[in-house]
C-alpha cells in the first residue's frame, strides 16, 4: 500500500499526496492531482525542491558526494571506461559488450565527417562568431541531413542518429572554432580515436599536423566522461522540456546547447580563468584576494568553488584534481595563472572560512585549469562541455521518447500582475493625462491682427 502525506489547507480543506520512493530511498510527494483536487498549486522558484520527472539515468547524493551513472559509481567508470563506453552506458542502460563497443566505435568513425555541402554553412557566419552560436545552429541544420523525415522509426535508426550526433558534435565544434579564427576547416581522420580526432581537428593546419600527447588525450577523455550527465540541471531539463513537445532529437539537444551557453551553467569554468586573468593582471596577492572574499561588502566572489547540489566535495573534482596535477607535472607548463590557481586551491582546502562553508574546489575549477593547459581557448570551453554532455542529453531525450504516457511539460505560475481593469479608449486616456494648461483657448492666427 502506498504511503500518503496529508496536507492541511486553509478552511479545513485536506489534500492527500502519495509518497513516491526512489531506488536509493529518496522520497517525494506526488502533487500531480493537487490543483484538480484542491485548486492549489505549489510554488518553487528555480525548481529547487521540485522533481520534474522519474529518471533511471543518473543518481546524485549531494550530502555524501555521490555520483552514479546507471548505478555505477563515477570513480569506477573513470577508472575503467572510455568516454565512448560511458556514452553507451548512459544511453542504453548497460555497459556494452566488446562487440557492441566496437560496432559503436566504427559507427562514430563512419559518421565523423560532415557532408561536403554542409561544410559550406560555416561561411555564412561572420568571423569571430561565438562557437556556441555556430554549434547550436549547425546541430539543428544537421537534422536535415541525418533525419529528413524527423521521426525515428526503430532502434537501429536511433543508434545511427545518436552515433552521428555524438561523432559530429566534436567535428562541428572544431569547425566552429576554426571558422571563428578564420582558419581552414580540418577533416577528421579515420585512424584516430574520438578525443585524438577532436584535438587533431582543433589544432592541425593544412601544412602542419597536430599530434596530441597521451597526457592531453587522457585528461580530455576524463573531462568528457565526467561531464556526460549530471541529473536534471538547466540544459538537461531544457532538453526534456523540448522533447516533451515531441520535438526531434536534433532540435532538443540544440536547445540544450543554448541553455548550456549561459554563464551560470556551462560558462562557470570560463569564469574561473577570467578570475585568474584578473589576479594575474592586477598582481593581487592571493592572500589579499582571499581577504576580500571574506568581506561580503566587497562583492568579490571566488569562482570555481562550492556547488548548488553538492554539500560535500564534488566527486568529479576529486578525479579532475588528480588528472590536473598529473597533466601539469608531465607537460612542464609554466603559466602564472596556473600557479595562482594552485595557491587558491591550497588556501580553500585548509582555511576554516572555506572549509566551514563547504566551499571546496568544484569540477569547473579544475576543468578550467586543464583546458587552459591543453591550449583550448576560453570561448571554446562551453562547446567542449556540450561535447561531453551530448550522451546524457540523448539518454534523457530517449526516456521521454520511450514513455508513451509522457505529457508535455507545462509548469504553472502564480500571477502577480494587475487584476482585471476596465477598458478605456485611447482618446479618454490621452484626455485624462493632459494638464489644465494644455486645454487653454488658442486664438486663430487670422484673428490676432483684428
Amino acid at each position: 500500500m502506498t504511503d500518503t502525506a496529508t496536507l492541511s489547507l486553509p478552511g479545513g480543506q485536506m489534500a492527500y499526496l502519495p509518497v513516491v520512493v526512489g531506488t536509493e530511498g529518496e522520497r517525494a510527494l506526488d502533487i500531480s492531482r493537487l490543483r484538480s483536487d484542491t485548486g492549489y498549486i505549489t510554488l518553487d522558484d528555480g525548481y529547487t525542491n521540485t522533481g520534474s520527472c522519474k529518471s533511471a539515468i543518473t543518481f546524485i547524493d549531494g550530502e555524501k558526494g555521490v555520483l552514479r551513472y546507471r548505478g555505477y559509481n563515477i570513480e569506477e567508470i573513470a577508472k575503467r571506461c572510455s568516454f565512448i563506453e560511458t556514452a553507451q552506458l548512459l544511453i542504453s542502460g548497460d555497459l556494452p559488450s566488446p562487440e557492441k563497443r566496437k560496432a559503436f566505435s566504427d559507427l562514430l568513425t563512419e559518421h565523423s565527417a560532415l557532408p561536403e555541402d554542409f561544410r559550406r554553412h560555416f561561411a555564412g557566419f561572420p568571423v569571430h562568431a561565438h562557437p556556441m552560436s555556430i554549434l547550436s545552429a549547425m546541430i539543428n541544420a544537421l537534422q536535415s541531413y541525418d533525419l529528413p523525415g524527423l521521426s525515428i522509426d526503430d532502434e537501429e535508426e536511433f543508434w545511427r542518429v545518436s552515433g552521428s550526433l555524438i561523432s559530429k558534435v566534436r567535428t562541428i565544434a572544431a569547425a566552429a572554432y576554426k571558422s571563428s579564427i578564420g582558419e581552414s576547416l580540418i577533416y577528421p581522420r579515420y585512424d584516430l580515436k574520438y578525443v585524438e580526432n577532436f584535438l587533431h581537428m582543433m589544432f592541425s593546419r593544412p601544412y602542419r599536423e597536430y599530434v596530441p600527447t597521451a597526457e592531453a588525450t587522457q585528461a580530455l577523455n576524463l573531462f568528457f566522461l565526467l561531464h556526460a550527465d549530471h541529473e536534471q540541471n538547466c540544459s538537461t531539463s531544457t532538453v526534456r522540456m523540448v522533447a516533451s513537445g515531441q520535438a526531434n532529437l536534433y532540435a532538443s539537444v540544440a536547445a540544450g546547447v543554448c541553455a548550456l551557453w549561459g554563464k551560470s551553467h556551462g560558462g562557470a569554468n570560463q569564469a574561473v580563468i577570467e578570475m585568474l586573468n584578473i589576479l594575474q593582471a592586477s598582481k593581487t596577492p592571493v592572500s589579499e584576494y582571499v581577504s576580500k572574499i571574506r568581506d561580503k561588502s566587497s562583492g568579490i566572489r571566488l569562482m570555481g568553488f562550492g556547488h548548488r547540489v553538492y554539500r560535500h566535495y564534488d566527486p568529479r573534482a576529486t578525479l579532475l584534481k588528480k588528472a590536473c596535477d598529473d597533466l601539469l607535472a608531465k607537460m612542464e607548463i609554466h603559466d602564472e595563472r596556473l600557479d595562482i590557481a594552485l595557491q587558491l586551491e591550497e588556501v580553500a582546502l585548509h582555511d576554516d572560512y572555506f572549509v566551514s562553508r563547504q566551499l571546496y574546489p568544484n569540477v569547473d575549477f579544475y576543468s578550467g585549469i586543464i583546458l587552459t593547459a591543453l591550449g583550448i581557448p576560453m570561448e571554446m570551453f562551453t562547446a567542449l562541455f556540450a561535447i561531453g554532455r551530448m550522451p546524457g542529453w540523448i539518454a534523457n531525450w530517449k526516456e521521454i521518447y520511450d514513455n508513451k504516457d509522457a505529457k508535455i511539460y507545462r509548469p504553472r505560475q502564480v500571477y502577480v500582475g494587475p487584476s482585471e481593469r476596465a477598458w478605456v479608449s485611447r482618446f479618454h486616456r490621452e484626455r485624462e493625462t493632459e494638464s489644465d494648461d494644455s486645454m487653454e483657448f488658442r486664438v486663430p492666427n487670422e484673428l490676432r491682427s483684428m
